[in-house]
């Protein structure tokens, strides 16, 4: 086995499951019809489960095994050559001949030959984490979706019943010749609140389905809401997060895998247009002498040794290879620039827009929350003296319920990007 190097600073998640994964050959079996609780349990079963990943798993297996196949020379080759009619010689006919024949390619064309192997079995591991990254994000942004959904229908439910036990209260004011107006203000207002619960239990089935989807189990398959809580706040440091992405992005590894992969190519073109040497070794097998019999090596074999080489003389040909493989460098490494601008914007994005979910998340929890919370208080109290209209209370528990969504949608954006981030720049700072 040819030890590749892993990214030392990966997750600890997600490099235990490479470990896993590579080292064994295949992919764990989870047990059917799991129901996860914490986000590790929905990444575990995704990578479990995912096709892509066991087939990349088994290119990875089959690349390390042809590194040895690129690093050996050559099958020698071997030729018997029988005389129908015997040859005479001085010393006696010529019965069999026997060839041996080893071709040596030219000096350091076996060691690019394995580098070039090397490099493609390095290029499928990173191409594996790649993949294990990507599940890592979709299945992470589905998660608190899902999660972020379930806060929003417990609110709902705690408004509808909140404004339910309200119906007697506003009851006993209609009979005591209250407007009617207010009553069926209130109801209408619960059959809003009934509705949107049953509209989110409908979301509910359809991101239920795309959770177990990418978990590989049954559509069907009841999940819990998830136990979370908003993301810490913290300050993100750009430059540190720049140098993590070049250094520990599997995409980016990739890429310069196939730049090593690229300059072996080019090198072994630069060799190949030096010949290829074949050494010999030759047994003719000599029989017994009707004429000079009495010489002293009379009947005795035959042994020769021969070295021949190729004239690498299509210089048109070897100038073609080199300019050939020199342009394929060049557009690897371009490749890679192109795929590091793109990550570094695709970073920035998601610092600035985590940087803004906390924003409102400090918006939303320290200040609106606080005062939303009081004013519908003050609304219950001044609605029981008489001092408020029912609409002035249902206005007061509307904008509460607003501002707790838009809290908990802050939350579940600013876990997202922090996800995204992870996943493109894999530091310890961001478990899961």
């Amino acid at each position: 086995m040819y030890n590749l190097p892993i990214i030392s600073g990966a997750s600890q998640i997600l490099s235990l499951t490479l470990l896993l994964t590579l080292n064994s050959g295949t992919v764990l079996l989870a047990t059917p019809s799991v129901k996860p609780q914490q986000l590790p349990d929905y990444l575990q079963l995704a990578w479990q489960h995912n096709p892509g990943l066991k087939a990349l798993s088994q290119r990875y297996q089959a690349a390390v095994q042809h590194i040895p196949q690129a690093a050996a020379l050559p099958e020698p080759t071997i030729a018997l050559n029988h005389f129908v009619e015997s040859v005479q010689t001085r010393t006696g006919p010529q019965k069999n001949a026997l060839t041996l024949k080893q071709q040596l390619p030219w000096f350091g064309s076996l060691r690019q030959r394995k580098a070039i192997a090397s490099s493609q079995a390095e290029a499928l591991w990173y191409t594996f984490q790649h993949k294990q990254v990507q599940i890592t994000r979709q299945l992470s942004h589905a998660y608190y979706d899902y999660a972020y959904l379930g806060k929003v229908l417990k609110l709902s439910d705690q408004k509808t019943e909140l404004l339910e036990r309200l119906l007697p209260m506003v009851d006993q004011r209609l009979r005591g010749g209250g407007s009617l107006n207010a009553l069926l203000r209130l109801k209408l207002e619960i059959a809003r609140m009934k509705d949107q619960s049953q509209s989110l239990e409908s979301s509910r089935l359809v991101q239920r389905t795309q959770l177990n989807q990418l978990m590989g189990q049954a559509a069907d398959l009841e999940l819990p809401w998830p136990q979370w809580n908003s993301p810490p706040a913290g300050v993100l440091d750009s430059s540190a997060l720049s140098l993590a992405l070049r250094e520990y992005n599997p995409e980016l590894a990739q890429l310069r895998s196939r730049i090593e992969q690229a300059g072996a190519r080019q090198e072994l073109a630069r060799l190949d247009q030096y010949p290829k040497l074949t050494v010999g070794l030759n047994y003719i097998q000599i029989g017994q002498p009707t004429v000079n019999s009495h010489a002293a090596d009379a009947g005795q074999d035959a042994w020769g040794i021969s070295v021949a080489m190729n004239l690498p003389i299509g210089l048109q040909q070897q100038r073609a290879q080199r300019a050939e493989r020199l342009s394929q460098r060049r557009a690897a490494e371009l490749d890679y620039q192109q795929r590091l601008n793109s990550l570094q914007a695709e970073l920035s994005s998601n610092i600035a827009q985590r940087n803004d979910a906390n924003r409102r998340l400090e918006l939303f929890g320290q200040e609106l929350l606080q005062l939303a919370e009081q004013a519908v208080e003050i609304s219950h109290s001044s609605y029981a003296n008489g001092q408020a209209s029912l609409l002035e209370l249902i206005d007061s528990e509307r904008s509460l319920l607003e501002l707790q969504q838009l809290y908990w949608r802050a939350a579940a954006d600013s876990w997202k990007h922090t996800i995204s981030l992870q996943t493109l720049t894999q530091p310890a700072w961001a478990q899961p």
